[in-house]
């Protein structure tokens, strides 16, 4: 699977941004789909995660309440709507997919950058205050 991450951009502190992950090749419902971002001279964190078949989302702290994720499986697209964005989110953006997770996992596993297998080149988001 190749992932293509795409819809970042420079935006003001309070706006909106939606970014897109398109999943090329074969996508099977266990699948784990995450999004991931990188701020210069941090290390990568997570955002939030969605099962490929839509019933478990996770979310970091920090976003919970303004990003959502979600996943158009006719599209193998999944998408990260941000809102009241502010200058915290100020970082490179990644998708990654976990193509075999465990079948019995806890709400951490979501989290954890070493779980997931597949990353996307990185999209940059830039908030502006």
């Amino acid at each position: 699977v190749q992932l293509q991450a795409s819809g970042g951009g420079l935006v003001q502190a309070g706006g909106s941004l939606r970014l897109s992950c398109a999943a090329s090749g074969r996508t099977f419902r266990r699948y784990i789909l995450g999004w991931f971002r990188q701020a210069p001279g941090k290390e990568r964190e997570f955002v939030a995660a969605t099962t490929w078949s839509g019933t478990s989302t996770h979310y970091a702290d920090s976003v919970k309440g303004r990003f959502t994720i979600s996943r158009d499986s006719a599209k193998n697209t999944v998408y990260l709507q941000m809102n009241s964005l502010n200058s915290d989110d100020t970082a490179v953006y990644y998708c990654a997919v976990d193509r075999d997770p465990p079948y019995y996992i806890g709400d951490r596993y979501f989290s954890q950058v070493a779980n997931y297998d597949h990353w996307g080149q990185g999209t940059q988001v830039t908030v502006s205050s």
